[in-house]
Parts: C-alpha cells; structure tokens; sequence
C-alpha cells in the first residue's frame, strides 16, 4: 500500500530484456535502505526489489507489467517517481494508492497559472466511471485531486512542490502517465453489481 506522495526521483542506470520480461536498476538516494522483497512504486507501479547496493536497486518487469505500463520504452537516464510502501505506523498524507496501473495516458495540455501549473490528461474510456470531479487519482504515482472532468479526459492542478519533486517537470503534451483510479470506486461498483 502506498500514499502517492512520491518520495523522490531515481535515475534508470541500466536495463535489460530478457525473453521473459525486462530488468531495471535504478539509482535512488534510499537505495541503502533497502532490502530484498521489498515493495517500491515505480512511477506508479509497485515493483519487488530483488537486488540492491548502496546506490541502486534493481526490479524485475513481468509480461504483464510491460503490458500495462510504459516501463517497456524507458531508458537509461530516464528519471521515475518513488515511494516506499507506507508503514503501518507511518502518516498517510495522499490517499490509497495500491500500485496497480490502471491504465495508460498521456499528458493533453500543460499552463502555467501563477506559481502553479494546470495539467490536463487523456482518460481512457474503461476508467471514466470511476473518476469524479474533486476526487482523487494517481498518475505516475502521484495522488491528485481532479479539478475539471471532461469528456475523454480531466485537469489536475500542480503546487510547485510537486512539480519540482516529481517527473512532472519533465513532461511534454503527448508524454505517457500511469493512471490508477481510486480503488473504493471499483470496491462500491463491484458491491452494487448485484443491485441492478
């Protein structure tokens, strides 16, 4: 279970495919904290470190993974959001974020607005049910309230500690985002099934 609020960035220093999925090491300034088996969202999507050293750690992709992610067309020097699984005795600041993408979209429109910034996304058609205006999503792991729904995509509004501690700098119109919706909307729709 994560919060969404992203840690840090980390740099991807290597890659590998492999006939069975893919392998990243990424640098990361908590890289020395680790430890085997342990849970980290990769811009979003929540990985198992299997390797480690003082700088880096590494993570293993599955078919799936690759699948349903854009994991498969980064590069070395891409930078990725982090976050550590939230303890059980730990501040849950964001909201519940699982690591599981949803989907896959991309940014649709980018404005400065003062010293913060309106970012708008594509919203694929299967997800649209379960966001609602001022409700909460996750895009490449960062927990966001929804300023404007629209038809076929929604607004986020930046602070610029976001913007500065996330990959969203980074970002382009046309540049790919991990959605992963609010899981109590899929939890409320799958107990209201049968009452239709």
């Amino acid at each position: 279970m994560f919060t969404g609020i992203v840690e840090t960035t980390g740099e991807i220093v290597a890659v590998e495919d492999t006939a069975d999925g893919r392998r990243l090491r990424v640098a990361a300034p908590f890289a020395d904290e680790l430890e085997g088996g342990q849970s980290v969202a990769v811009s979003g999507a929540c990985l198992t470190v299997e390797a480690f050293d003082d700088e880096s750690f590494e993570l293993f992709l599955s078919t799936e993974t690759l699948e349903r992610t854009y994991l498969d067309s980064v590069g070395v020097g891409d930078r990725v959001n982090l976050e550590r699984a939230l303890p059980a005795d730990g501040r849950f600041d964001g909201h519940f974020v699982q690591g599981h993408v949803d989907g896959v979209a991309e940014v649709t429109e980018i404005e400065r607005v003062g010293e913060d910034w309106t970012f708008g996304f594509s919203l694929p058609a299967d997800l649209r049910r379960y966001v609602v205006g001022k409700g909460s999503i996750a895009i490449d792991g960062i927990s966001l309230t929804v300023a404007d729904l629209r038809e076929g995509s929604f607004t986020v509004a930046i602070i610029p500690t976001t913007y500065e501690l996330t990959t969203l700098s980074e970002k382009s119109v046309g540049d790919p985002v991990h959605v992963e919706v609010d899981v109590v909307a899929k939890y409320v729709e799958r107990l209201t099934e049968g009452y239709r």
